[in-house]
């Protein structure tokens, strides 16, 4: 069975650099925490996870960017992850990024758009 899109947040609630989104998606019967957010315009999504230790890494709910707006952070560990492609950029992740979600914007809304 083909997997749904499923709607986030409207685009309203996604300002560049701001507060992003908290949502679930089950991968493997497991339903795992995920965020959208916006930069440069663009929406991006990613499993909550850090890539070195799998806890999440809002430092407050939905509050995933540095104080500079530039940079994904880790709360935890302070690894600091590109918002545009989620590659860590710096700090413990060991050459891993940010597992990305696909996501599309249309109509002032934005889903979340499993392929499977």
């Amino acid at each position: 069975m083909a997997a749904q899109e499923r709607l986030i947040c409207l685009s309203g609630d996604l300002i560049d650099g701001g507060e992003g989104v908290r949502f679930t998606v089950c991968q493997e019967t497991v339903d795992q925490p995920a965020f959208a957010v916006r930069f440069h315009g663009r929406v991006v999504a990613y499993l909550n996870r850090c890539a070195h230790v799998p806890i999440e890494i809002d430092w407050q709910p939905g509050q995933f960017f540095d104080d500079s707006k530039l940079y994904l952070i880790c709360a935890t560990h302070g690894a600091l992850y590109s918002p545009a492609d989620g590659r860590c950029l710096g700090g413990r992740c060991q050459g891993k990024g940010l597992t990305p979600l696909p996501v599309e914007e249309r109509g002032g809304v934005i889903y979340f758009t499993p392929s499977e």
